[in-house]
């Protein structure tokens, strides 16, 4: 069955049936500890995150900040984190094809025809982000995630350009608990679409010296015609600790990606045979017959240190090096990018105070330069021919920030920051002749922040964040595939304004974490597409964007006496209702349209339950109302209701070797769905389907020495 309309109310129809037929079996209550597959409600509010340069509980975070454990991640069925990221209110990561992602935060992907941008991401405190705000994050494989934070909404006055927020990942190597376990492990996962792949690692030291070595190999033929893709990763990460004075910890990551593009089908191609790939049309070869493909490298290496002087101060500092070695042939030329950048960060923080008043300072500066080549040639059936533009691109941005937090003893929590933020790019064309060169510089951009709390014996809280943004184009946008240099384009700025509360309620059972925001843009970049097919960018106005984000956590069983030892329930939903101010492109007017690529309502849930006999099982649900695809809202998506299984058997074979089997299945409701649109492409072509019904399984043999 096909669903188009009133998904979301069919979706909770059969998930209600679920958790009925799951609530008969529940047994004795406990409050002793148990093991399960993710955070039960009664410690969520415990979690410790870094976001904003301040480790507090996620209690006491006055701003809309969500936590991914490790068994969070590892909960869903596919292998890279996108599953798990679109369990959180606000958030949509986007796979266009496999290996594309983009990572939309209420509504940033807007500017996004592929890749990540208008956010920021740091892997173990250092950057991933690139000087001129693009973001690899698919050169990281599913097993270089130990945790993840989302900092959602305008966040420049600690991390600097963003509009739609940060992500903090921690590899899993410093996200483990255990700091002197042994341990190696290798899994085998196949699925549908002949996906195939290997992971593997190897843990070993002690307290003071910890090491991980792992490798990643995944390999699928896809569900669309021309989708193959190979991703391969290499990691290697260590832990010195010293007499807890001084920490330092370094990691080196090789990527080695390939992909194929499909391109996106119009309504047509897409009723008539969602499978297919780009086909030749107006003059423009097929997908396949120009060999449309990525070919990406990445080396990421980098050093964090922690040093603590004395009781009240301590200094973090990071440095990097990173290089992209990035081929692309497409439907209009075949471009080779070269992207070597290095930095660092470091932050000062002071902790002064008596248990009446608490003061924390953090101060710190961060840089990153980077010296590019892009080359773009002719593209005749897959081999570059004729040199058409060769760029010579040097990138610069800095971000200086303090912020002061003020913690009281009857629970409120005052925060006061800001940054002063710089950026530059040199252009220097060296073909064609003669050689020319042209200066961006964005300059003195002041982004300030206010945020206060208050928490309720320790269980509950109500906070109010006010924080401003701003996000210049990247380096993609100011030199897009029309190979033009745009001159003209100008940075967004924004105003975020949060209200939200979080806690524990009923006994600890019921966590919940509620925001509402609104979000004021102006000087908004949004995407364009010609007739060929090439992207381009223009400033043409504001947004107004405002919404509601929910998630809910209850444990309905903890520590049972009969079969089912737990059993928790989570939901998460958000409605929005982002619209154009000001909005004119050329004579077309858009003030008042809803903005391509939000759907007004999105809806997750999921049940997970634990057996005492090593069988756990976990149940997804996802719906998504139809949304806009162009800003003059004359086409939308389907809305869309996707189930998802997942069945796992965790054995001891003995007191060293441990084995756990999975199986699973994927969309099981054929529901036919994109995973990611291409918002105002030329000629309709939005539509870029996502997978049908399929089926996965994994054997995992992990080993304690």
């Amino acid at each position: 069955m096909k669903i188009r309309l009133h998904s979301r109310f069919y979706c909770l129809w059969i998930f209600l049936g679920i958790i009925c037929r799951t609530s008969q079996g529940q047994g004795n209550d406990s409050t002793s500890k148990i093991s399960q597959d993710t955070l039960p409600a009664n410690q969520l509010s415990e979690v410790v995150i870094n976001a904003f340069d301040v480790n507090k509980k996620i209690l006491s975070q006055p701003a809309p900040v969500f936590f991914l454990s490790g068994k969070d991640i590892n909960r869903l069925s596919t292998p890279n984190i996108l599953s798990a990221l679109n369990t959180i209110p606000g958030v949509r990561m986007e796979e266009r094809s496999p290996a594309s992602y983009r990572l939309n935060i209420r509504g940033s992907s807007l500017r996004s025809p592929f890749g990540v941008r208008d956010v920021k991401i740091y892997y173990n405190g250092i950057p991933v982000t690139d000087p001129t705000g693009d973001t690899y994050l698919n050169q990281f494989s599913f097993m270089d995630f130990g945790n993840i934070e989302i900092i959602k909404g305008s966040v420049g006055s600690t991390y600097g350009a963003g509009i739609g927020g940060t992500m903090l990942i921690t590899s899993p190597l410093l996200s483990e608990k255990n700091d002197s376990g042994n341990s190696a492990g290798i899994s085998v996962n196949g699925g549908s679409y002949s996906r195939r792949g290997v992971n593997a690692f190897i843990q070993w030291g002690g307290a003071s010296n910890r090491n991980r070595l792992g490798y990643s190999d995944l390999v699928s033929d896809g569900y669309r015609d021309h989708t193959a893709s190979d991703l391969q990763t290499f990691s290697f990460e260590s832990s010195l600790q010293d007499k807890n004075k001084e920490k330092l910890d370094f990691f080196v990551h090789y990527t080695d990606l390939y992909y194929q593009t499909p391109g996106g089908l119009n309504l047509k191609e897409y009723n008539a045979d969602p499978r297919m790939a780009r086909p030749a049309a107006a003059g423009f070869p097929s997908a396949a017959s120009c060999q449309a493909a990525v070919f990406q490298k990445n080396l990421f290496t980098g050093i964090h240190q922690t040093y603590q002087f004395n009781a009240h101060v301590e200094n973090t500092t990071s440095i990097y090096g990173a290089y992209t070695d990035f081929i692309n042939p497409s439907f209009r030329n075949y471009e080779y990018r070269k992207e070597p950048h290095f930095g660092g960060r470091t932050v000062f923080k002071g902790n002064w105070g008596n248990p009446d008043c608490q003061v924390i300072v953090a101060a710190g500066l961060e840089l990153q330069q980077g010296f590019f080549n892009v080359t773009d040639y002719g593209n005749t059936l897959g081999t570059p021919d004729t040199l058409e533009t060769d760029y010579n691109v040097n990138n610069f941005t800095s971000i200086g920030f303090i912020q002061g937090d003020m913690i009281l003893k009857d629970g409120w929590d005052i925060t006061l920051g800001g940054s002063i933020n710089f950026s530059s790019l040199e252009f220097t064309s060296l073909y064609p002749v003669p050689v020319t060169r042209n200066d961006r510089t964005f300059d003195h951009i002041f982004i300030p922040r206010v945020a206060i709390s208050r928490t309720f014996a320790d269980r509950f809280s109500v906070y109010a964040n006010a924080s401003g943004g701003f996000s210049p184009p990247t380096l993609s946008e100011l030199l897009p595939s029309t190979n033009i240099l745009n001159r003209t384009l100008q940075a967004e700025k924004g105003t975020d304004i949060d209200l939200g509360t979080r806690g524990s309620v009923f006994r600890g059972r019921l966590y919940y974490d509620i925001d509402i925001f609104l979000f004021n843009l102006s000087q908004s970049i949004s995407e364009r597409t010609d007739s060929s097919g090439a992207d381009y960018y223009v400033n043409a106005g504001g947004t107004l964007q405002h919404g509601l984000e929910a998630y809910l956590n209850y444990t309905l069983l903890r520590n049972g006496s009969s079969l089912l030892s737990a059993v928790n329930l989570w939901s998460s939903q958000d409605w929005s209702n982002f619209r154009y101010r000001n909005y004119q492109v050329l004579s077309e007017k858009y003030s008042g349209n809803k903005l391509p690529g939000v759907a007004p309502y999105t809806w997750s849930a999921g049940l997970d339950m634990n057996t005492r006999i090593g069988i756990s099982a976990h149940l997804t649900v996802t719906s998504q109302d139809q949304m806009p695809l162009n800003d003059a809202n004359t086409a939308f998506s389907a809305g869309y209701c996707l189930l998802d299984a997942r069945l796992d058997f965790d054995h001891p074979l003995s007191r060293e070797w441990g084995l756990v089997i999975s199986a699973g299945i994927d969309n099981a409701l054929d529901q036919r769905y994109s995973l990611g649109y291409d918002l105002n492409a030329a000629g309709g072509r939005y539509y870029n389907a996502a997978a049908g019904i399929n089926y996965f399984a994994t054997i995992s043999l992990v080993s304690h020495f």
